[in-house]
């Protein structure tokens, strides 16, 4: 299908697609990806660039360049926006109807709608995604599921805002090809929402907002801001009506929130802890660099980690110095009505989660199921009471080196076998569910997105190149790997029983050995991961 101006869908358009692939959005995009795409080019290419400097041996550090931006402590970000001023309880989701339904009414104050980490690519996901946030803004939206239980939205007072995650600027659209190149996985999302649901927004009294994934410098907040203005410019839409929340889920991030939120000013609506990005990114940008930076069992690395502590508590400084809302990370826990001792011991987790946060100045938090909602709700009620936020607790006193950042080595734990065994068998299920078009996975009674299994084979490839030992002796091989490989596998195969398909998961194991095992190491596995999608 092309439209005749440079836009060719290579992708079907059965059905109600055609309402969401319409002339005017696919200009738009078209619009983004010639004004914004060569720029998207040259800031991936340097992430490449730092990522040799990082190899090489050179160090992270606050940015002398921007220096007098940090020093003028007058600029502020704009006021929070309708529906983002109360931020208390976010719970986050993919874009299927179920889902939406049931995040819109979780008592939550945000849904944060996935079309990244909790979300598999398929164009049938993309497309689809975008029909029920049109549906569910125009309350046409309903679900019946195979046993006859209806999903129906409540009253519009009484759903949660949506904040729209689009996928990062290293992702593409392969179903849509503009002047001859793939279009921006990034711009596809966002154009294609805003064109259709941006005055949806504004007559229920909000707005279109998003959540910004995977950044790893101030220049690429720079670009969504352009994208921001030039998308509000072509509607007719007041400039600083788009907000933006931006995930510090990277290390280089880190040393630029100030000036992320700078670029983004008049379109801010502050910083997200993206906890498990943070420490996949940790992993991915040392991994060469030695055991200084090599982290214990992913499941031992808390958040009251030194690097954990440093990172969250220089999140909140910064911003409620620019008036910007903090959020907190996500409670991936998923109860199970079958083992309350479980439950009973992960809500205690969880409540403790929330109650750092809260006490360390959070504004809210995320987490993963409806279940949730209330207990997160409930320890930040206790500390805002009937404040809306904690915006005004400035956190003058923390001060945040570089080293502080930086430092892993210490960070208490130990590598052992049950987790490398974890790491492979989450990867090998949350590879198998990902290819088959489920981005958001229980595993082991947490739910997993694509940040949890990066975590996972990034570890095992880190662990074989820096020749790390097991706490029970073994050398992290190649070899051991191959062979855990096997016999997780066959656990899977015991567990999942007739739901096991082997085909898919055979499928799995090629993509992690791919991911885990190779010499070069991918930057992302979704990326190999997506070229095996139709």
């Amino acid at each position: 299908m092309s439209d005749g101006n440079g836009v060719q869908i290579n992708g079907p358009v059965p059905g109600r697609y055609a309402e969401i692939l319409t002339p005017g959005a696919l200009d738009l995009l078209a619009r983004l990806h010639r004004e914004l795409g060569q720029r998207r080019a040259d800031l991936l290419a340097a992430r490449a660039a730092r990522q040799a400097q990082l190899s090489s041996g050179v160090m992270l550090d606050f940015l002398p360049d921007t220096a007098q931006v940090r020093a003028d402590r007058s600029w502020r970000v704009a006021p929070p926006a309708p529906g983002l001023v109360d931020r208390r309880v976010e719970i986050t989701g993919p874009t299927e109807a179920k889902m939406t339904i049931n995040a819109l009414n979780s008592g939550a104050k945000v849904w944060l709608a996935d079309f990244e980490d909790a979300n598999t690519p398929l164009w049938d996901n993309m497309v689809t995604g975008q029909l029920n946030l049109k549906d569910a803004l125009d309350r046409t939206i309903d679900f019946t599921s195979a046993d006859g239980k209806d999903y129906r939205l409540l009253p519009d007072d009484e759903l949660a805002t949506i904040v729209v995650r689009p996928r990062g600027w290293h992702l593409d659209e392969k179903h849509v090809l503009i002047d001859g190149k793939r279009a921006s996985g990034s711009l596809f999302d966002f154009a294609l929402y805003f064109y259709h649901c941006a005055q949806r927004q504004l007559a229920k009294g909000k707005g279109p907002y998003f959540y910004l994934a995977k950044l790893e410098s101030h220049l690429e907040a720079r670009l969504w801001n352009d994208a921001f203005t030039l998308a509000e410019d072509a509607l007719a839409i007041p400039r600083g009506t788009i907000r933006a929340t931006v995930l510090i889920e990277t290390i280089p991030a880190a040393f630029e929130m100030e000036e992320i939120l700078f670029e983004l000013k008049e379109h801010s609506s502050g910083l997200n802890a993206g906890r498990w990005d943070y420490q996949f990114s940790i992993i991915k940008k040392f991994r060469t660099r030695g055991r200084d930076f090599v982290l214990p069992d992913r499941n031992a690395v808390t958040m009251t980690a030194p690097f954990m502590r440093a990172y969250t508590e220089l999140l909140v400084k910064t911003c409620h110095a620019r008036g910007a809302h903090a959020m907190g990370g996500m409670a991936a826990f998923i109860p199970s009505r079958r083992d309350p001792e479980v439950n009973e011991r992960a809500l205690a987790k969880v409540r403790d989660d929330k109650l750092r946060e809260s006490h360390d100045g959070f504004d809210g938090s995320w987490v993963a199921h409806p279940d949730l909602v209330p207990v997160c709700r409930e320890v930040f009620d206790s500390v805002l009471g009937e404040a809306p936020n904690q915006l005004a607790k400035l956190r003058d006193e923390v001060q945040v080196s570089a080293a502080q950042l930086l430092d892993i080595a210490s960070t208490p734990g130990t590598v052992t076998e049950a987790g490398l065994r974890s790491n492979v068998s989450v990867g090998l299920q949350y590879l198998a569910s990902w290819l088959a078009g489920t981005g958001a996975v229980a595993i082991f009674n947490l739910m997993e997105d694509a940040a949890t299994a990066e975590i996972s084979r990034s570890q095992v490839w880190q662990w074989i190149h820096n020749d790390i030992r097991l706490a029970e002796g073994p050398q992290v091989t190649a070899a051991l790997v191959e062979r855990i490989i096997d016999e997780e596998l066959a656990k899977i195969a015991a567990a999942y029983g007739a739901a096991y398909d082997a085909g898919k998961f055979a499928e799995a194991v090629g993509l992690f050995k791919d991911v885990a095992l190779a010499d070069d190491y991918a930057e992302f596995l979704t990326v190999p991961a997506y070229e095996h999608m139709p």
